[in-house]
């Protein structure tokens, strides 16, 4: 399986403004992204921007970068767009889309990302992890999957939402924004119009459930640091000066 795995990456960000090139460590934010994608090993790593700073501070550190249309409104055009640039032969099976704002995320978990995909009826895999505190289930800034298990560890994937579900007894998972394509399927995704489900909890992954698309989540122990505001830069700055697991 030939996999691509591509960073898309913008300097739009309000909260945090340069938030791809905000020092970590002695090298941009972007750059510790590439470095951890890389580090996973699952197959060639390439941002996708449409800026020259973030192009030329990504090559600068040692990565590969792509320039990309600056209208797009989702990171997933971003991608696809980045992916027809690279790969015009259509060699690249499997996407992997990995958010420009994780520059702690473990290397396993960008390869648990891909493992629903070993079932040829998923069309798109992603993430989840069980949420532990109460304060999350309730709080809509943490988007939640509600999905049926399929085997242990794996749900398939039901509704998407930032409202606590579903009701009753049990788990309940926060949905972790990394994913991996199929290309058909990106390919299909890209071409949809926004759904009635996906502008109503401005979700872009419920698009593809209201398609009639398979997503299934693996789950995994931990929500990785995302970089959105100048303190989770500086829980990211100490982290990486404590090191890293490969």
């Amino acid at each position: 399986m030939s996999i691509l795995v591509l960073i898309p990456a913008r300097m739009a960000a309000t909260r945090l403004p340069g938030k791809p090139l905000a020092d970590i460590c002695g090298r941009p934010m972007i750059a510790h992204v590439a470095d951890r994608a890389v580090e996973s090993g699952v197959g060639r790593v390439v941002v996708a921007t449409d800026s020259a700073e973030i192009r030329d501070a990504v090559v600068a550190s040692g990565h590969e970068a792509v320039m990309t249309d600056s209208g797009h409104q989702s990171g997933s055009d971003r991608i696809f767009e980045a992916l027809r640039t690279l790969d015009p032969d259509g060699k690249v099976e499997t996407v992997v889309n990995v958010q420009g704002d994780l520059p702690t995320v473990e290397p396993r978990i960008v390869r648990a990302a891909l493992e629903p995909l070993a079932d040829a009826a998923v069309d798109i895999a992603t993430l989840g992890v069980e949420i532990t505190h109460d304060e999350e289930r309730t709080d809509p800034n943490v988007v939640k999957i509600v999905g049926s298990p399929v085997e242990p560890g794996r749900l398939r994937a039901l509704y998407f939402t930032r409202a606590t579900a579903p009701w009753g007894e049990g788990p309940h998972y926060h949905h972790v924004g990394l994913y991996a394509y199929r290309r058909a399927a990106l390919a299909r995704f890209v071409a949809l119009e926004p759904s009635t489900l996906e502008k109503r909890e401005k979700l872009e992954q419920l698009r593809a459930l209201e398609a009639g698309m398979r997503i299934d989540a693996r789950i995994v122990g931990a929500v990785p640091l995302g970089v959105d505001t100048p303190r989770d830069l500086e829980r990211a700055r100490t982290l990486i000066s404590q090191g890293l697991p490969k």
